[in-house]
């Protein structure tokens, strides 16, 4: 494969051109790719998104787009409940996709998407961007190791922190929009066995949740199960594999103009502390902060890492992976394993 890979985009909406289009289209990345065509099913929309970004062809759905193109991969941004009927249909043409988390809005509906990403042989990979985020990367890199070199002592405890706040942060201003009305589309059933309170409840947590699910089992290095779901819905209890307890605090309070997500990952003689910035804003990564005490005297370390977006080393991460030259950081078996998770936190919050 050519190192320019040719890239289509499914869908033009928010998060298509604010977390993904403007990366991929960007003149920053005009050696890595190009953004040869765009499905959008709002005319007007995507003849001024096509403009902007200087995108050659367009089309009306999906289907036109794939009978008429040569690609390498394929950037579908749509909403997570169509995900069960959009993606078995673009895994049919063979390509490597990339999706926003999370892989559907139920886990009949991820399993039917992991079964046809296999019946095709393709791959996809998952909009988890909070593991392209440079200070996560860091983290986990030096979790791993004190994991491996035992310099702090065991690792005993990890916390995930995330109120409701303004993840935006100004990152929809600049976007295109137009009045037309979205035509009826075809949406994914709910969660098979539940009630519709309960599914409207599986669905709200999967769609705020499941990035915070995901990142605990990265941080980790490993698996966990869920073992207690606090009434009020603030706080998430989880055991690993290995038996370290984990937390994830979730709407304990809310911020109005400001983002307050961190990881702590405590080991017997030290901790290393990740803090997040919103997934909206731009040319900002996070910030790691790693003590030890060990004897003599007591060291933080704060590394000033890069400028860089999460959401553009997430575009960097799926091209190398396209081309063959690094794995994806998550891909759809994982991903499901997210929904299944959540689904055992909810029938422990429902004693279901």
């Amino acid at each position: 494969m050519s190192k320019r890979i040719k890239i289509a985009f499914i869908g033009a909406g928010n998060m298509g051109q604010a977390a993904h289009l403007r990366n991929y289209a960007s003149p920053s990345m005009v050696e890595e790719c190009e953004v040869v065509a765009l499905a959008e099913i709002r005319p007007e929309l995507a003849r001024r998104v096509a403009a902007r970004y200087e995108i050659p062809r367009v089309y009306g759905s999906h289907e036109e787009l794939l009978a008429n193109e040569k690609l390498d991969a394929l950037v579908a941004s749509q909403p997570f409940i169509r995900h069960g009927m959009i993606l078995p249909e673009l895994a049919k043409a063979g390509l490597p996709i990339f999706v926003e988390k999370p892989i559907a809005g139920s886990i009949e509906m991820g399993e039917k998407v992991v079964h046809a990403l296999e019946e095709n042989k393709t791959w996809l990979m998952m909009g988890y961007h909070k593991r392209s985020d440079l200070a996560t990367a860091y983290a986990r890199e030096e979790i791993t190791k004190l994991k491996a070199s035992g310099e702090l002592g065991a690792l005993r405890y990890i916390r995930l922190e995330m109120p409701p706040g303004d993840w935006l942060a100004g990152g929809f201003n600049d976007l295109l929009r137009s009045d037309e009305k979205t035509p009826d589309l075809e949406w994914d059933p709910a969660p098979a066995g539940l009630s519709a309170e309960d599914a409207d409840t599986y669905i709200t947590f999967v769609n705020y949740y499941i990035h915070q699910i995901n990142l605990l089992r990265y941080l980790l290095g490993e698996s966990y199960r869920v073992t207690y779901a606090d009434p009020s819905k603030v706080l998430f209890v989880a055991h690993s594999v290995s038996g370290v307890c984990c937390t994830i605090e979730m709407a304990a309070y809310n911020t109005t103009r400001d983002w307050n997500e961190t990881a702590f990952i405590a080991f017997e003689k030290g901790f290393v502390k990740l803090r997040l910035p919103a997934p909206g804003a731009f040319n900002r990564a996070g910030e790691v902060e790693i003590f030890k005490d060990t004897g003599g005297t007591p060291m933080t370390l704060k590394p000033t890492l890069p400028w860089e977006h999460a959401m553009r080393s997430q575009a960097l991460n799926f091209i190398r992976a396209v081309r063959g030259e690094a794995p994806a950081p998550c891909l759809a078996p994982e991903a499901l394993e997210d929904l299944r998770i959540a689904m055992d936190w909810l029938k422990l919050w429902k004693g279901i």
